[in-house]
């Protein structure tokens, strides 16, 4: 039996109503009450969730362990029935989980990093990060395709609207239009496969939908269902930015640090991974298509990866280490493996909103500063911010114990055995890479020397509370997080596997598994990732850990490869030259055309106007004896036509 299910529709309209108050009664809202209460509301919507993840545990184990309910019928025309309905399973569920948790930190972070800025701002800032809860949970907790892409477009807005935050400069302003435009390619391809599943299954409601695919007249690897699930991967490429939609997300940062932690870590670039998990039984009957996505995202880890060894702009560094792990979470659901795919997104959301957070924190303290060679010996002004960046920098390496070794790992292997042994060793490859930009980005930052202008280093000064705690509290999660989800090979429960097991159920059915394996090769192909770990550290040791001589001689004598990379592969100017350019000079063109033909009808439609205007002022004076005048004219005139 359903309990409390008008309880849990609250869970996203609580933050929609913080979004609301905040917008509209911003000028009531003195001080920090804008952020106290945007932080209350995604508290109230976390406390409801962990009512309703005990609720749903308390239910038969399995398919039973489902809460759906429906507020009222939305769209109905024809067969064509799109309710207001949601659903709560474990999938939904543990990104439930991350939305308002993590997301809760990151609004507890913000009152302390947007105390500088001026009331209204603060007001405005937090009506956008509640909207975006409210989008995000509207999206993981609906039942249909219709619902979850109006939460899909909702991440969109709000993040065009939090990336040009400070849209009196110009490049917040262009970055935010570049997220949006770009993702708006990816939405065709959701739009165009939503379409294609209603007229080829009948339904878009989750339930009914996984009913039809179970039709034994829909045989696997058909081109209908290939073609379909291409289609929402490129929906999904667009909003979690893979190869080549990617080029949004480093942008992204031109907003504030907190919202990069939540765009980043726990919510929008997290949205292709749960639709892709979320439809797994159509991905499943396409092995092409399940191909196609391990491929695009071992090569986005990889370049990536590459692209984040030499940026300087510390969220830079993290912007394009986000690509690279989404690149895994995409190549864990390629190979089937999407249990993996969803704990390494649950990892991932501690690790990378710590990190971002921290480099808000080192970017506070530093007063705007975010080259990361104009830093240097930072852990010895904030000791407690460089613990914390180190835990999550570990955790991003995949370093025993922390969590991200674990989720990694499990990606790894789940490649390895499934026998994709060159997408597994480009995948091992990006991990020494990540290895070795992460201790770069500590070192550089925290130890060696410093090289601040005197003066700046005077002014440092260590984040207030509110700022601190949050980091304490994800660094927790970054070091712990790993154990939900511990490999077999240990002989302990794997909690989230066993708790997703039954929302996967079907695709793991159709795809067969992969067969026995020995727990000693999981535990080689362990001790093999943990020796490139190690080794990306200590290459990166070799060139930065004595300073910069060695970097800079490195710099010039492979000055070509240095050129590239540090250019970002010139993707960004290629887009610019092909693309943005070419559509630029044809809306000039077309412009013209408008301004001629468009224009000059809608001229011509006012000219003719106003010279009857003019004519009929001749006749109306507003003068009697001239009305009386004409009248008699209008009179003999009628008489000489009679006459005549």
């Amino acid at each position: 039996m359903i309990l409390n299910e008008n309880l849990y529709t609250l869970i996203p309209l609580i933050p929609l109503a913080g979004a609301a108050i905040n917008g509209l009664f911003w000028r009531k809202m003195a001080g920090n009450v804008s952020g106290y209460l945007a932080c209350a509301t995604v508290l109230a919507s976390f406390v409801l969730s962990v009512m309703a993840f005990f609720q749903l545990i308390g239910l038969p184990a399995g398919t039973e362990r489902v809460i759906h309910w429906t507020v009222y019928d939305w769209i109905a025309v024809g067969t064509f029935k799109a309710p207001l309905g949601f659903m709560l399973d474990p999938l939904s569920m543990t990104w439930l989980l991350i939305v308002t948790g993590v997301g809760f930190l990151i609004h507890v972070y913000s009152v302390g990093y947007m105390a500088h800025e001026e009331e209204y701002s603060r007001s405005r800032y937090f009506a956008y990060l509640n909207l975006f809860i409210f989008a995000m949970l509207m999206l993981v907790m609906g039942d249909n395709l219709l619902l979850m892409f109006l939460g899909w477009e909702g991440v969109g807005l709000c993040s065009y609207l939090l990336i040009s935050f400070f849209f009196d400069k110009n490049f917040c302003a262009e970055a935010g239009q570049k997220a949006f435009i770009v993702n708006r390619i990816g939405d065709v391809g959701f739009v165009l496969a939503t379409v294609w599943t209603f007229a080829t299954f009948g339904d878009i409601v989750f339930p009914g939908l996984f009913e039809a695919l179970k039709e034994p007249a829909l045989h696997p690897g058909s081109l209908a269902i290939t073609c379909i699930a291409i289609l929402f991967f490129v929906g999904a490429m667009g909003k979690s930015a893979q190869i080549p939609l990617y080029v949004w997300l480093p942008d992204a940062m031109a907003g504030p640090t907190p919202v990069s932690a939540l765009i980043h870590a726990a919510t929008m670039v997290t949205a292709g991974i749960y639709m892709l998990c979320r439809m797994s039984p159509l991905f499943a009957m396409s092995p092409s298509a399940l191909e196609f996505v391990a491929i695009v995202g071992c090569a986005t880890a990889l370049f990536a990866g590459i692209i984040g060894l030499l940026q300087k702009d510390i969220k830079k560094v993290l912007a394009y280490s986000t690509v690279s792990q989404l690149g895994y979470m995409f190549m864990a659901v390629g190979v089937g493996a999407f249990t993996a795919g969803v704990f390494h997104v649950t990892t991932h959301a501690f690790f990378k909103a710590l990190l971002f957070l921290g480099s808000g924190a080192v970017i506070h303290a530093l007063h705007g500063e975010q080259d990361i060679m104009k830093m240097g010996a930072l852990k010895k002004k904030l000791p407690g911010v460089f613990i914390v960046f180190a835990a999550g920098s570990l955790a991003l390496s995949g370093f025993i114990p922390f969590a991200g070794f674990f989720s990694k790992d499990e990606i790894l292997f789940s490649t390895f055995v499934s026998h994709k042994y060159v997408l597994w060793g480009i995948g091992v490859l990006a991990a020494g890479i990540t290895a070795f930009y992460t201790f770069r980005l500590v070192h550089l930052t925290c130890s060696g020397e410093s090289r601040m202008p005197r003066e700046a280093a005077d002014k440092i000064h260590p984040p207030p509370k509110s700022m601190s705690l949050p980091l304490w509290i994800l660094a927790i999660l970054s070091v712990v997080g790993g154990f939900i989800g511990i490999p077999a090979a240990f002989g302990l429960p794997n909690i989230l596997g066993e708790f997703l097991e039954p929302t996967f159920a079907q695709a793991h059915h159709l795809l067969g598994g992969h067969g026995e394996h020995s727990h000693s090769t999981e535990f080689l192909l362990m001790g093999f990732s943990m020796a490139v770990v190690i080794t990306g550290f200590f290459l990166a040791w070799l060139v930065y850990g004595k300073g910069m001589a060695r970097s800079e001689r490195l710099s010039e004598a492979y000055s070509n490869f240095h050129r590239i990379v540090s250019n970002k592969f010139y993707v960004d100017e290629a887009y610019n030259a092909v693309v943005v350019r070419p559509l630029r000079k044809a809306a000039d063109f077309f412009g013209r055309g408008d301004l001629i033909v468009i224009d000059g009808l809608v001229n011509l439609t006012g000219g003719i106007v106003n010279i009857l205007g003019i004519i009929v002022r001749v006749f109306h004076t507003g003068v009697v004896r001239s009305y009386a005048f004409w009248i008699v004219i209008g009179m003999i005139v009628a008489l000489w036509v009679i006459a005549g």
